[in-house]
């Protein structure tokens, strides 16, 4: 279980001059059209954090539940548990939402079977993964998944796929691991030094030019034989 404090997820909104600009467009793209298709009646969101996509799901759903292993940061989590071990009905949801939080979980398999084992018939699971990403939440980031180790464990829980998105292309994944690799570095230098390194790198626009330049280059050249994450789409 973690113990850390489930301040990660706030808001869905992210502009040009943020680090994580490249992902989120992308990723928020892919995910919002999911949730716009497919979420209805009762949703239960595992790993919900703070519920950063609240003013999206409330306009779709008649009732919204969140579910995290311990309390968020702004107190939006409804029920307290592990995701393999959730205390509600079988067959009492119309829509399940897990973004970002099967490579947290030591049993990824275990959550898909709890998913298969909450929906009703002919409901969907809306879900989340990231392929490409460093390290967070530690010691808790357990996996990465490629689109076939995702397609495996829904098929071995019984899920019919439904649609898999690519979120970016593999110049989306290079232009995000350039800011992985610079931000850190370029304001963490001290002295006179990383004061002029942190002026040229503004006067060249920044991670505003990073981030505009390879969202273009994916778009204009789309290749998704690496991508920073994958939305899925599984009906019970």
């Amino acid at each position: 279980m973690r113990e850390v404090n489930m301040d990660r997820l706030n808001s869905s909104e992210i502009d040009s001059n943020h680090s994580l600009y490249l992902h989120y467009t992308f990723y928020h793209r892919d995910l919002f059209s999911a949730i716009d298709k497919y979420a209805n009646g009762r949703l239960l969101d595992i790993g919900c954090g703070n519920k950063p996509y609240l003013k999206i799901i409330e306009k779709k759903v008649v009732e919204y539940i969140g579910c995290d292993v311990i309390q968020s940061s702004d107190n939006k989590v409804d029920i307290i548990s592990n995701a393999t071990n959730i205390p509600v009905t079988s067959e009492s949801f119309d829509t399940i939402l897990s973004t970002q939080t099967i490579e947290h979980i030591e049993d990824p398999q275990g959550l898909i079977y709890e998913a298969m084992r909450i929906l009703r018939p002919n409901s969907f699971l809306i879900l989340s993964a990231p392929m490409y990403w460093p390290l967070h939440e530690e010691p808790y980031d357990f996996f990465r998944f490629t689109k076939h180790g995702l397609t495996h464990l829904l098929n071995t829980a019984g899920f019919e796929i439904v649609s898999i998105h690519s979120n970016g292309g593999k110049f989306a994944v290079a232009g995000q691991a350039l800011i992985h690799a610079i931000f850190p570095t370029v304001y963490n230098i001290k002295g006179l030094k990383g004061k002029i390194i942190r002026t040229i790198f503004t006067l060249f626009g920044g991670i505003k030019t990073i981030n505009r330049l390879f969202a273009y280059v994916d778009e204009k050249f789309p290749d998704h034989s690496n991508t920073m994450n994958y939305v899925f789409v599984a009906k019970k």
